[in-house]
């Protein structure tokens, strides 16, 4: 398996004053935080986005698709464990994922297998806070002073790593159909007979995400990505310029296992559908796997991490397709409120049937 190189290079710094530029996904330019200089900058748009051999890659990975190889410095948050990587300029910032400033340093053992390709962010960041701000206004049951609370100013734009996993899934099931009757009683019954069949599906990018920085309901929530090849851009430092990119810890075998299982639970699902009868049970399901392959990839979200009372909360948008999932504290006030509102209207309903 030939995993492309990843070209070591320092920050893109502003040819302005010096300091370092940040990737704009909505002018397709880098700007200087610190002067607001644009300039130009031409990513890489040719490269093949190559689908891998996963059973080759499983046996073994070649020492020279493993390493950042870049200047990217990797730090672990002591409080929810995420693994950062920031560019030197980036030194002393706090945690995107919780908002904490335990950051320590992590030793990278060289055994990271590098993504050879990413989605760029088509979300800006004015419109990820408009986003935050109407999802925030709808959660009723929210405090009042969550909006202040959550400082959605604060939103951060991160790379995710992930896996994508493609497969020919043949599966021959056995089950008991039912049959629904009326007996002679008019009771209803059901008459079981043996069924068998056989499904084949194609699954096109299974996503399983390595990220621990993100609550894993959340980024379920936010799915699905377009990770379609002609949607991909390969692997450009550029497009990664003053964002933060976590480092997954889901290894690429425990991803595997996860993506399969989650292929089979689909595809028993499809073989419960085939089942033509009112019914089924003990249904078996003997799935194969052909054509498995799989690519490592960056995916955009914004993020906003927050603590309310002695809870932690996060909030995702998803950076390609504006979806929005989150968490936010329950307002006891309001569920109270409610609650001897309905006990009111339940006495007054009461009291008007008993005249």
């Amino acid at each position: 398996m030939q995993l492309s190189e990843v070209t070591a290079r320092q920050k893109l710094a502003c040819p302005a004053c010096g300091g370092e530029a940040q990737w704009n996904p909505a002018k397709k330019a880098l700007i200087c935080a610190y002067c607001g200089t644009e300039s130009a900058y031409e990513v890489q748009t040719d490269g093949e986005i190559v689908e891998h051999d996963l059973v080759a890659a499983l046996q073994s990975i070649p020492q020279s698709a493993r390493g950042w190889q870049d200047q990217r410095r990797p730090v672990r948050c002591q409080h929810c464990q995420a693994i950062s990587t920031f560019t030197n300029a980036q030194q002393g910032k706090a945690c995107d994922f919780c908002g904490s400033t335990a950051l320590v340093a992590f030793e990278e053992t060289g055994d990271i297998i590098r993504p050879e390709s990413l989605l760029p962010f088509d979300v800006s960041e004015p419109a990820a806070r408009d986003k935050l701000r109407s999802w925030y206004k709808s959660r009723f049951w929210a405090p009042n002073n969550l909006g202040g609370k959550a400082l959605t100013d604060t939103v951060k734009g991160v790379y995710l790593p992930y896996w994508t996993f493609d497969a020919e899934v043949s599966a021959r099931y056995t089950a008991e159909g039912g049959e629904y009757y009326q007996n002679q009683k008019g009771e209803r019954q059901v008459r079981w007979f043996p069924v068998s069949g056989q499904v084949r599906h194609f699954f096109d990018d299974t996503l399983v995400c390595g990220s621990r920085g993100v609550h894993p309901r959340l980024v379920e929530a936010v799915e699905p990505f377009p990770t379609a090849s002609e949607r991909l851009k390969p692997y450009d430092p550029g497009y990664l310029s003053g964002w933060t990119v976590e480092r997954y810890q889901l290894d690429l075998v425990a991803a595997a296992q996860r993506g399969r299982e989650r292929m089979v639970e689909a595809i028993r699902r499809m073989c419960a559908q085939d089942i033509r009868a009112d019914t089924h049970r003990n249904l078996q399901v003997a799935p194969s796997f052909d054509r498995q392959t799989f690519k490592h990839v960056l995916l955009p979200v914004w993020l906003v991490g927050y603590r309310y009372g002695a809870k932690d909360y996060q909030v995702v948008v998803n950076g390609a397709t504006g979806q929005v999932a989150g968490e936010y504290p329950k307002s006891w006030v309001k569920i109270a409120l409610a609650v001897i509102a309905g006990l009111i209207l339940l006495y007054i309903l009461m009291s008007l049937e008993g005249r």
